[in-house]
């Protein structure tokens, strides 16, 4: 305030953090309130859990169904949010001009796409709170190092964000959404959520043992199942797809 009692503007951006955390707010909401996210990131997933918990209709090997299950679907979580749902929803920004008018506000880019992560991490927070409990309500019974599992999840949202938002940076809005929501179905078919890999053919099983979705369900898998160390192998698969899906979307994500 001045000395002749008037206040003095100052105008300008709120501080960085304050900005970012106001956009990963906007975007969580925005994400929630979405029903076709929803259903992605939410119903299905549990709707399987549940399903494929109750019906004996795929050989899961010995024990019960839901402790080969559970980590499976914990996977597709991370899948659905920040792969198909985060696609999905930029690629329409994008499509829309929210993305170029954001790209001129006080926010940085990199900070939008801070934000964005921010957003899929809290999603997968409440995801992976509600799938557990319904999977200890059928009776789940986890082991292993609660860090590695934190880490196999990390490194599996860093992968899948880096291919949605690659996606979402190159493709139509329309071609995303139709392109997002066919490798979701694919690879919940072939990436070891439901069926075991060991259902395919061998040579099918090299392949598909390489997908960012299989390396996470069976790196969960060993570690919640089995109470195995640090799965490294599952870990560098997932590390290679991050390095290359982050940087593939720097370098060709379009604004416009």
């Amino acid at each position: 305030m001045s000395a002749a009692g008037t206040y003095t503007p100052r105008p300008g951006g709120a501080p960085l953090p304050r900005m970012i955390a106001a956009q990963a707010a906007l975007e969580t909401k925005m994400l929630l309130r979405n029903g076709e996210q929803l259903l992605l990131t939410v119903v299905i997933p549990t709707l399987l859990l549940v399903l494929f918990s109750a019906v004996d209709v795929v050989d899961t090997g010995d024990g019960e169904a839901v402790d080969f299950l559970a980590p499976g679907i914990l996977a597709l979580a991370v899948m659905s949010t920040a792969f198909t749902g985060q696609a999905i929803a930029t690629g329409f920004e994008r499509r829309y001009g929210v993305l170029k008018r954001l790209g001129a506000s006080p926010l940085p880019r990199w900070g939008l796409m801070t934000a964005k992560t921010l957003s899929v991490l809290v999603t997968e927070v409440l995801q992976v709170a509600l799938l557990t409990a319904i999977a200890f309500a059928l009776g789940w019974s986890p082991h292993g190092n609660p860090l590695w599992v934190l880490l196999l999840l990390v490194f599996g949202t860093a992968a899948f964000s880096g291919l949605g938002l690659l996606m979402a940076g190159t493709l139509k809005a329309e071609a995303t959404l139709a392109a997002a929501n066919l490798v979701f179905l694919l690879l919940l078919v072939g990436g070891g959520v439901i069926v075991p890999l060991d259902k395919f053919p061998d040579a099918a099983q090299t392949v598909l043992g390489l997908l960012p979705i299989a390396a996470l369900s069976d790196g969960l898998r060993d570690v919640l199942r089995h109470g195995a160390g640090l799965p490294w192998a599952d870990l560098a698969i997932l590390a290679v797809w991050a390095v290359l899906g982050l940087g593939a979307a720097a370098r060709f994500f379009r604004w416009e």
